[in-house]
């Protein structure tokens, strides 16, 4: 891997930020699957802490949270105790903070969707700003708590809760329950009703399925290591907020919030996160 030339290693990473799987790299650009997945794993961790040190300060005035579902190496249901590490394997949330007004995405964290990660993931998100916020999440059970031991009474935060048919309508098996019904809830603070929403959050799941093929359902292209993983969400992310030009916005995230003052090029941030 050392041998490749910056080139050849933007040409990769250009490959798996659009979505291909690491057999398709392989095929695309004639390097070996292994070399291709140390070079994520490499580019993945110096992405994160890039946006660890980048991601300070910010002035974001409304934050939208969520979260998206993957699995590392067998889905919950099939772990067998005796086979597997239950800590890294089945099934692994990705917690999501998106600025709707540039969106930037400030934070995020890879885990169990447990109450702890929750709390983390909140935690690391307070520490980054530098204002008040107006926080939206969905009506998941740890989000309320987690809120108020990572904000305490510094917050403004709101819940949006969907209601669904109680019978699943579609033509199979995994054909989405039919929203029937919403309602937004205070929960601290004054927040805004009218920007209580996650719908610009919920829209970045959709980029994440279409630019990582391991969230791709009911493909093979599941994690196999829950490094892999974690890489993958941080290359996807530092790509995203400094290299993406963002449709609607015409400038990338980064760029949007101040954090960065041009647009990266794809060279430029393989260079500064490979070793």
């Amino acid at each position: 891997m050392n041998r490749l030339s910056l080139d050849r290693r933007a040409q990769i990473i250009n490959c798996l930020v659009e979505g291909n799987s690491i057999r398709s790299t392989e095929r695309m650009t004639g390097t070996h699957r292994d070399t291709v997945m140390r070079l994520m794993v490499e580019v993945g961790e110096g992405c994160q802490r890039l946006m660890d040190e980048k991601m300070r300060n910010l002035p974001c005035q409304r934050i939208q949270m969520d979260e998206i579902w993957s699995y590392v190496r067998v889905k919950q249901h099939h772990i067998r105790m005796s086979v597997h590490d239950i800590k890294r394997t089945g099934d692994f949330w990705t917690f999501v903070a998106l600025d709707p007004d540039t969106k930037l995405i400030p934070s995020y964290r890879v885990g169990k969707r447990t109450k702890e990660n929750a709390v983390a993931f909140l935690t690391d998100l307070q520490e980054r700003l530098a204002v008040r916020i107006q926080l939206s999440s969905d009506a998941l059970n740890s989000y309320e708590d987690a809120v108020e031991r990572a904000f305490g009474a510094d917050v403004d935060y709101g819940q949006i809760v969907k209601f669904y048919d109680s019978d699943p309508i579609g033509p199979g098996r995994y054909s989405p329950p039919r929203v029937t019904g919403t309602e937004r809830k205070v929960i601290a603070g004054s927040p805004d009703q009218a920007h209580i929403s996650t719908s610009l959050v919920e829209r970045q799941n959709l980029t994440m399925r279409m630019s990582m093929r391991r969230f791709t359902r009911l493909t093979n292209g599941f994690s196999k290591k829950l490094e892999n993983l974690k890489a993958a969400v941080s290359l996807h992310f530092a790509h995203y907020n400094f290299v993406r030009l963002h449709r609607s916005l015409r400038i990338t995230p980064a760029m949007a919030a101040g954090v960065s003052d041009r647009l990266w090029t794809l060279e430029e941030l393989v260079e500064q996160t490979s070793r």
